[in-house]
């Protein structure tokens, strides 16, 4: 039985998925808010909450977790200086989805991903 364990699958396989989730978290770090549909916002908030997380600590064991995801030194550096001493005093829910129009072509619903 499969009580209580949701995953996303979002159409693709598993390394098109996590490629998926690199870039979108790329972006966030480096853009600071992003649109995208709901479905992959909330994919992405299970993948961008324990990041952030690791960059309150700010050891080199939690850089090189964070590397792991993020794909360029710059949104490294970003994630690490300038996003994680950010959230220092702050437990958790890091991000906030906002809902926008639907898109006219699919019917998709498109939210806007940001910094709390």
């Amino acid at each position: 039985m499969r009580h209580l364990n949701k995953k996303f699958i979002l159409g693709r396989l598993t390394a098109e998925r996590r490629a998926l989730m690199r870039s979108l978290a790329e972006n966030l770090v480096l853009r600071e808010a992003i649109k995208t549909t709901k479905t992959k916002a909330r994919a992405l908030r299970i993948v961008m909450e324990p990041l952030i997380t690791k960059a309150k600590k700010n050891t080199l064991a939690s850089r090189r977790a964070v590397i792991k995801v993020l794909y360029t030194e710059k949104a490294v550096k970003k994630m690490m200086e300038v996003i994680g001493p950010r959230y220092a005093q702050r437990n958790g829910g890091y991000l906030r989805i906002i809902k926008i129009n639907r898109r006219p072509n699919d019917a998709a619903e498109v939210v806007r991903v940001e910094f709390v």
